[in-house]
């Protein structure tokens, strides 16, 4: 059973940066995407940031430029660089990750880091 720990949330004034990081431990399988979700209260889930095994990167439109996902394949850590921050990119953030089991693959999230911006 894969576990992921989060780390690195909190309050920040507007403008200012943060770094997530996650890491992923007890994996027996490979492990393809990591990336970065986020909720706001009352709204749906959407994908932040996401990086495959091979380094691609994707980013939501409201954080390119802004945002750099990363991740480090010997640790399997997966860090979400957040740059120039806004009150509106306050929200919960979750890390994710696929592991692939060799004829499926399973899903997994992190418990989730407050990030909070301030005006």
């Amino acid at each position: 059973q894969l576990g992921l720990v989060e780390s690195g949330g909190g309050l920040v004034q507007a403008g200012g940066s943060l770094r997530l990081s996650c890491a992923a431990s007890g994996s027996m399988f490979s492990i393809n995407d990591m990336g970065w979700d986020r909720q706001v209260p009352g709204k749906q889930r959407e994908l932040v940031a996401l990086i495959t095994s091979g380094g691609s990167t994707n980013y939501a439109d409201s954080v390119k430029g802004r945002f750099t996902i990363s991740r480090d394949n010997a640790k399997n850590t997966v860090y979400l660089q957040m740059n120039s921050l806004k009150p509106e990119d306050t929200a919960v953030y979750y890390c994710n990750v696929d592991e692939f089991r060799g004829s499926y693959h399973k899903n997994y999230w992190g418990q989730g880091t407050q990030v909070t911006v301030s005006s």
